[in-house]
């Protein structure tokens, strides 16, 4: 071999090598909100599948997460999310009466058989959508939050879109089969852990028999479809989803301590490899991973300068658990968060305006960061009440 030929090898070995390293680089960046990937496949009988920290929203295991693929009944993650938030708003209250449409009462699979007329709180609605699968219960709802089932739909959409579920279109509320009605495992976790911020959610989906019109001469028993919620520890939710098209699905969270987790899989063969499935996620989660907590809901966060605002200062209190996901035995002493905001601020500011964000350091290493939203509107101060405000500074001057 002579020198030249040899160098030239050279050269070319090392130029593969750093552009190797390269690739690992940009691929380390991609994945940064992802946790280090199991070795092994936790769902193989799956179409799709993810598993996901419900706090911080990491990856811990993914398998085809942006295929787009029919949902079944897991649509109504979507539904009874709405339904949550327009109870929040005060849109709705729990002891509401529903009326059934004709409409309504036609739907056919999964149902809680109401009549035309028949009349049930949203309260008695939420159990029969959580644990029964009510389709009828699913459009009775659409129609008493949004007047229609095509408005409440392209509500759900709308969210969708707010949430970055960008491979997802809802056509019904129920998920019975329908053209172009799609989402993906990603999306699903997506929007199964923003239902998941209103935990009183799990007062329906972790209840496994229950019954509906109990006083009455036809009482109906509810036995929850997501059987992990009877015998997986820690499990109280979410749904399960089945079509012939879709096969077995299920969106399910399971918490233990302060340490939520969602799964989700698509496309399952039965019922019993979907829930053996799911707990293999669960369990390799629990083993391998937990949740180191730095803000508990309700703490205090601090406080921000409102230049010119009728309020000169926002206060800040935590609305749900701000935590790391880090590996069992990983050392949390150096793990520390600063509270970073615009210190030019001014009014007038939105509720949910971006006012600042928390930022997570290992060392000086970010770990992760946080967005903060205005929790009220801070409307322009007038002029009259920035002048007492001047004169109230300058008296105190000494």
């Amino acid at each position: 071999m002579s020198k030249r030929f040899a160098v030239a090898i050279l050269a070319m070995l090392v130029a593969l090598t750093l552009g190797a390293g390269s690739a690992a680089a940009s691929i380390g960046a991609d994945e940064a909100e992802s946790a280090e990937a199991p070795v092994v496949d936790l769902a193989p009988n799956a179409r799709s599948a993810i598993l996901m920290d419900a706090d911080t929203g990491t990856v811990i295991f993914q398998k085809n997460v942006s295929e787009k693929l029919p949902p079944a009944s897991i649509t109504k993650v979507m539904t009874m999310l709405l339904i949550m938030e327009a109870l929040d708003a005060g849109k709705i209250k729990l002891d509401d009466k529903v009326s059934t449409s004709e409409y309504a009462a036609s739907m056919g699979g999964s149902q809680i058989f109401l009549e035309v007329g028949e009349e049930m709180t949203v309260d008695e609605m939420l159990k029969g959508i959580a644990m029964a699968s009510g389709n009828d219960a699913s459009v009775a709802m659409a129609e008493k939050i949004a007047g229609s089932e095509q408005q409440f739909v392209q509500m759900m959409n709308e969210r969708a879109k707010e949430l970055g579920m960008n491979n997802t279109n809802f056509v019904n509320v129920n998920g019975l089969p329908a053209e172009n009605h799609y989402t993906t495992a990603e999306d699903i976790a997506i929007m199964s852990r923003e239902l998941m911020k209103h935990e009183e959610v799990t007062k329906y989906t972790s209840v496994y028999q229950d019954y509906l019109r109990k006083e009455s001469e036809k009482p109906f028993w509810l036995v929850n479809t997501n059987k992990l919620v009877r015998f997986y520890s820690g499990a109280d939710g979410l749904k399960t989803g089945y079509t012939s098209e879709a096969k077995f699905c299920l969106t399910a969270t399971a918490k233990r301590n302060d340490f939520r987790v969602i799964a989700v899989v698509l496309g399952e063969p039965n019922t019993k490899t979907r829930n053996a499935e799911v707990t293999s996620m669960f369990d390799y989660a629990f083993a391998q991973y937990q949740n180191h907590t730095l803000i508990k809901d309700g703490d205090q966060i601090g406080s921000i300068k409102v230049e010119k605002g009728q309020q000169e200062r926002i206060e800040l209190k935590a609305d749900h658990q701000y935590s790391v996901l880090l590996k069992k035995g990983d050392n949390t002493d150096e793990i520390r968060y600063e509270l970073k905001y615009d210190e030019n601020l001014k009014a007038p500011i939105a509720i949910g305006q971006p006012i600042g964000k928390i930022v997570v350091y290992k060392g000086d290493a970010v770990l992760k960061e946080y967005d903060l939203e205005s929790p009220v509107d801070v409307p322009e101060a007038s002029w009259w009440t920035m002048l007492k405000r001047t004169a109230s500074k300058l008296f105190l001057i000494k």
